[in-house]
């Protein structure tokens, strides 16, 4: 895999797990429910350690993280329409809005672990951090839908 490459698939899960955290970090202060605030608080701290873990590896390849943000992560934004749900303190759109993000982020990983030739260490990295992201989704999704049963 091609060096610039590398570097533009790394930057892009960056920007997505940016993104993730963001969203995160609004909803937790955002929330009243406390069992929310703790699951949010989680997650934001997941995306922030999984920023590291990609940026020590760019690192590591002597790649480099973009500092702007992407042109597709700016066209969408996983967690844009959080902000507007969370002021209703609606739990179940809060969890629904969440949800969506991390089928974002799922995607985003899928799509970098087809990705051919990958460095053997970066590829390790993207693996473990996709048992992450995929767990994340689950929990949303499984906490969104008890929400409705209510």
């Amino acid at each position: 895999m091609e060096a610039k490459a590398t570097q533009a698939l790394a930057n892009e899960l960056i920007e997505t797990l940016k993104d993730g955290q963001k969203g995160y970090a609004e909803a937790m202060t955002d929330v009243e429910d406390a069992d929310l605030k703790e699951t949010f608080k989680k997650y934001a701290a997941q995306r922030s350690s999984y920023i590291t873990e990609l940026e020590d590896q760019m690192h590591k390849l002597n790649l480099h993280p973009d500092e702007e943000s992407s042109i597709t992560g700016t066209i969408h934004r996983a967690f844009i329409n959080l902000k507007g749900i969370v002021t209703s303190k609606d739990r179940h759109s809060i969890l629904a809005e969440c949800e969506r993000g991390e089928d974002y982020a799922k995607t985003a990983y899928q799509t970098a672990l087809k990705a051919q030739d990958m460095p053997a260490g970066l590829k390790t990295v993207i693996e473990k951090q996709y048992q992450g992201i995929q767990q994340g989704h689950d929990e949303m999704r499984n906490l969104r839908d008890a929400s409705a049963k209510k």
